[in-house]
């Protein structure tokens, strides 16, 4: 699966720490808004699947933080499918800072996401409709 959903921001005084830079857990902030971000563009209804008891929750990341991001830098945040399955996905996130030229890579991360039932928090299927959006952005 290649297809890449890409997503800008803005780094925000409020996204930094004492030295200036981004706060290490904000990255994973960044990953998330992408995501839901990507989700909002392939007309998936989250307050419609929550309403179903349907919520997709983090299970596991790996993050390698290779250079930082700093005040006002503008960024793009890359995310592709890695893998599909019944109850989850393997999101490849990849954070870079715009440069007229050639982007510099910042950050890049692995998010495995599981669907639940919020009634039982186990995992579920994902629903086909929901499937299906993902299977076709790919």
């Amino acid at each position: 699966m290649s297809t890449e959903f890409i997503w800008p921001i803005r780094v925000y005084y409020e996204d930094t720490d004492a030295g200036g830079v981004v706060y290490y857990a904000n990255y994973l902030k960044f990953y998330e808004r992408a995501r839901s971000e990507w989700l909002n563009h392939l007309n998936i209804d989250q307050p419609a699947l929550l309403q179903q008891n349907l919520a997709f929750v983090v299970a596991k990341v790996e993050i390698d933080y290779l250079r930082p991001a700093r005040l006002n830098d503008s960024l793009l945040i890359k995310s592709k499918i890695k893998r599909l399955s019944a109850a989850g996905i393997i999101f490849e996130q990849h954070l870079e800072l715009q440069q007229a030229d050639n982007n510099i890579l910042l950050n890049k991360a692995m998010v495995k996401v599981a669907c639940l039932n919020l009634d039982s928090f186990t995992p579920c299927r994902i629903p086909a409709s929901v499937r299906e959006e993902f299977q076709r952005a790919c």
